[in-house]
């Protein structure tokens, strides 16, 4: 396994590639400590090879941020090989750049269909340099060793979204592409592959700071990403034409964390946050950070009104409605002061001055709002650690997935409040009871099941989540609620699934609770519903469960 040892391996070629590695691979760190646990026995691990980059192969459908790359290669003194429009593109800049064509003596043909697949193309790419039988093969057959592979992908994906004509989308299957990738990652021990343009400012370092000499340790990197990419790739095309009804998820765009649930347990994480979030103060998010954040943020795009909220492992301790940011802030941090702490906060809007004071005299790991004022950032900001996010966007799609066994089950994402609204009870539920229930409903469905919320002025006052009873939950949202000194007269009480008998009611009638909503379902709502007609509360039956597993 790469321990210290191996890393330091990476910092061998003078004071400057210390200072790149320190810099750039320090963030990779923990990818490749994970990555290569995968390769035990492997012969190579304990070779640092360096490797010094003489000769390159671009071919890319982006050309933007290349420049820098491309006039560095120049002053290094490289060749540079490369096709069509990309070649135009490095021409353009003043840089000498020779056509493949000259090495396959074969113009571009089958409308660009064909190219590069061609054994002087792939023979330099994939020939060992450190076997006799492959280096004279190559001198024979005059085929260049090609050090460097700079290749990115049609975009398959992108003209799926943007256009139904097949015809345009099977010419966006790459071949040559993935080919070329492919070979280079594979002959990753002399040559090093990019195939991503999130990849080129490691490469520039490498130029600038190592004089284009690289490790094995990096090309085996490059060469992790550069398969990851081609899996990507390829996946989308499978679903495409098995015109798939969910969207792999890992399929998207990887980031390593310092660690999982737990620091013995490796985490990463599939996706792009900067499509979510733009982060403005803090360190980087966690595992479970990011878990509470997908918690949070599913919850608070439920209301309309201003309303903070306050959560803690997934479930919701603290929430309120109010005309402003600070008193709903104080609303939802006093339904559960002790539960608030490390939590993750969350507002639907602006944070300003009065709220930032108010927050900063607790300890919290993140902070979801849609915008901040500056003196709010600011005060915000005092903490090192504290993360700080901007919520650009809810996430995109409607799916959930969660690994079961040896298999992965997916589910559409539970949406909406209720289906229906039947008052069913002794009464029919006054204004502000209906505000409450509604509110209730949608806190109740954001609980662990078996879950209980209790409601009172647009504010969780009590609650119980992830019992194994539901008289449970009930009882540990009354002992909540007492614990701090809410008066339950008058509340409202919400329950993720229906009342299997009247105990529940009962109990939180005797309690002060005077109205309910559930969605019904049981064979014994009766039971229930004539305890309510009994004594004057109201029922609301909704026939929309949120069990929450």
């Amino acid at each position: 396994m790469y321990g210290s040892r191996s890393f330091a391996a990476l910092f061998t070629i003078g004071s400057k590639n210390h200072k790149w590695a320190l810099l750039k691979f320090h963030k990779f760190a923990a990818e490749f400590e994970l990555r290569a646990r995968t390769f035990p026995g492997d012969p190579l691990q304990s070779s640092h090879m360096q490797k010094k980059i003489q000769s390159a192969l671009i071919s890319v459908f982006y050309k933007d941020g290349l420049e820098n790359i491309i006039t560095q290669l120049h002053q290094l003194g490289i060749t540079i090989y490369s096709t069509g429009g990309t070649q135009k593109f490095i021409e353009d800049l003043g840089v000498p750049c020779t056509p493949v064509e000259s090495l396959t003596t074969y113009p571009s043909i089958l409308g660009g269909r064909v190219k590069t697949l061609h054994p002087s193309v792939f023979g330099g790419i994939l020939g060992k340099r450190d076997d006799a039988q492959h280096v004279a093969e190559m001198k024979q057959y005059h085929i260049p060793e090609i050090d460097l592979v700079i290749v990115d992908l049609y975009p398959f994906e992108e003209t799926v979204a943007s256009t139904t004509d097949e015809k345009l989308i099977i010419e966006k299957i790459d071949i040559g592409g993935p080919s070329m990738i492919r070979a280079a990652a594979k002959n990753h021990a002399s040559v090093t592959v990019v195939a991503a343009k999130k990849d080129y400012a490691l490469l520039e370092d490498i130029l600038k700071e190592q004089k284009g000499e690289t490790t094995l340790e990096q090309r085996r990197l490059f060469a992790i990403k550069a398969f990851d990419v081609c899996t990507g790739y390829d996946i989308a095309i499978s679903n495409y034409f098995n015109q798939a009804d969910f969207i792999n998820p890992f399929n998207k765009e990887k980031t390593v964390l310092r660690y999982g649930e737990n620091p013995h347990q490796q985490g990463v994480f599939y996706g792009n946050q900067d499509e979510v979030f733009e982060k403005l103060h803090g360190k980087e998010l966690s595992y479970n950070n990011l878990v509470d954040a997908d918690a949070a943020v599913q919850i608070i795009t439920e209301f309309t009104e201003t309303t903070f909220a306050i959560i803690k492992h997934t479930n919701v301790c603290g929430i309120a409605s109010r005309a402003r940011v600070k008193d709903a802030w104080d609303a939802a941090l006093a339904g559960d002061p002790e539960s608030a702490f490390g939590g993750v906060l969350v507002c639907n809007a602006t944070i300003d001055k009065a709220t930032a004071d108010a927050i900063n005299e607790i300890f919290f790991e993140v902070l979801i709002a849609p915008a901040f004022d500056a003196d709010a950032l600011e005060i915000l900001k005092t903490k090192k650690n504290r993360i700080l996010l901007v919520l650009k966007n809810k996430p995109a799609g409607n799916q959930q997935f969660k690994s079961v066994l040896n298999g992965i089950l997916t589910q559409q994402n539970d949406t909406g409040n209720f289906a229906e609204w039947k008052e069913e009870g002794g009464r029919t539920t006054s204004a502000s009871e209906k505000e409450d229930l509604v509110f209730a409903n949608i806190v109740c469905k954001h609980l662990k099941s078996n879950a209980i919320a209790l409601v009172k002025n647009k504010q969780l006052i009590g609650k119980g989540c992830g019992q194994t009873s539901r008289i449970d939950s009930l009882r540990q949202s009354i002992e909540k609620a007492k614990q701090f000194n809410f008066d339950l007269n008058g509340a409202v009480l919400a329950s993720d699934a229906f009342f299997p008998f009247d105990d529940c009611v009962k109990i939180a009638h005797a309690a002060g609770i005077t109205a309910f909503i559930q969605p019904g379902g049981s064979i014994r709502d009766k039971d229930s519903i004539e305890y309510c007609k009994a004594n004057n509360l109201a029922m609301v039956i909704t026939g929309l469960r949120h069990f929450k597993h």
